[in-house]
């Protein structure tokens, strides 16, 4: 990993720092102060806490425990008040306005629609309040985004079919990909393959949880039988490489498909730590992923959840793992070469909203101009 170099890469100028972000769901990004009022227009009295300070300080609480289950537990309540079409789509607006605001200049939220069903909305109708909310604000903020809907592990193959038929039929108004979430232990993502080939055939995006909560098989199953063209988290992928003293002087074979076919992996730092995937963060493997040349991506999976934005992210990248200002470089052009949109968009915004600042920022401090941009392929 490349160390951290002057000027001081504080949060102020990592803000300024543009950023693609790939993992979050909508439901886990919310604003404590959005929360307290859709609660009170229903009358909603389950919440623990009644002002946003401490509201949002109880979520971070709750997910910080080390599972993956107990992390999940604080959804009950965001999910309760998106059961209607105008909150889904003043979530989705203040998502995408709250990005912008932190440098993230294209974003791909993902959430579960049938969640969103409780009281009586239809599928069509919770996708049309999500993709309105994120258009509107795409509009007012000049912001890239793609909706990803999640099915989950835990469900029936045949809401799979049905939520992946659901992403593909708005493949035009927004929607770029489909996932598999929830619990990996005891969900295997090879039960929801006919809902993966579906998505094959019809030349459509996916990607998939997968070694967050279990071991390198997940990853392989998810890659080998449902064809995931990104892995989200894949933290335990690190059980396949033999690590000592710090270095990895062994690459198994599924780690070495994983970096020879350009695999993306969504990483999520802090996610990961209170979700216990990894013990500590000065043990995360996201510097040995980039040493091995993988294509690392950094994103922020629950912003209220974690408590975290991507600038945070970036600030443990820099104090934790010593990356300098060309490694959180790469990072976004990793984010911006895997995302799920048009490779022609994907050029223009590496280059007009990524490089072009980059290297105005640079030029500000005096830097000289970065002779090789992007890192491996």
């Amino acid at each position: 990993m490349p160390s951290a170099s002057s000027p001081t890469l504080d949060a102020n100028l990592l803000r300024r720092l543009p950023k693609v972000v790939l993992h979050e769901h909508l439901d886990g990004s919310m604003r404590p102060s959005t929360i307290l009022e859709l609660a009170a227009e229903i009358g909603y009295d389950q919440l623990p806490e009644s002002e946003p300070g401490a509201l949002g300080r109880w979520f971070f609480e709750g997910a910080d425990r080390g599972s993956l289950a107990q992390y999940l537990e604080g959804f009950r309540h965001t999910i309760a008040l998106l059961q209607t079409e105008a909150a889904l789509e003043r979530a989705a607006y203040e998502y995408l306005e709250d990005s912008v605001a932190d440098g993230v200049v294209y974003s791909e939220v993902r959430f579960a629609p049938h969640l969103h069903t409780f009281e009586g909305l239809g599928l069509d109708a919770v996708m049309h309040a999500v993709l309105r909310g994120l258009r509107r604000a795409a509009v007012d903020f000049d912001t890239g985004f793609g909706l990803i809907v999640c099915a989950l592990r835990n469900e029936s193959e045949e809401l799979s079919i049905k939520l992946a038929e659901l992403a593909i039929a708005y493949r035009d108004e927004g929607c770029v990909g489909f996932d598999l979430a929830g619990e990996e232990a005891g969900h295997p993502a090879n039960r929801h393959l006919r809902a993966f080939q579906l998505v094959q055939r019809m030349n459509f995006n996916i990607t998939i949880h997968a070694g967050e909560s279990f071991g390198p098989e997940s990853i392989w199953q998810a890659l080998q039988y449902c064809g995931a063209h990104r892995i989200g988290h894949g933290t335990r992928l690190v059980e396949d490489l033999a690590v000592h003293d710090g270095k990895v002087i062994k690459v198994g074979n599924l780690a070495q498909y994983v970096i020879d076919h350009r695999i993306p992996i969504e990483v999520c730092l802090q996610s990961n730590l209170h979700t216990g995937a990894t013990p500590t963060m000065e043990a995360h493997p996201f510097p040995l992923f980039v040493d091995l040349g993988m294509r690392v991506t950094l994103n922020t999976d629950n912003r209220l959840m974690s408590g975290t934005t991507m600038t945070d992210e970036y600030l443990v990248a820099v104090n934790t793992f010593g990356c300098d200002l060309d490694a959180l470089e790469t990072l976004s052009i990793n984010g911006m070469k895997s995302a799920f949109l048009h490779y022609d968009e994907r050029v223009r915004i590496i280059y007009e909203r990524i490089k072009a600042p980059f290297a105005k920022l640079r030029g500000e401090m005096g830097l000289e101009a970065r002779q090789i941009y992007g890192g491996p392929a």
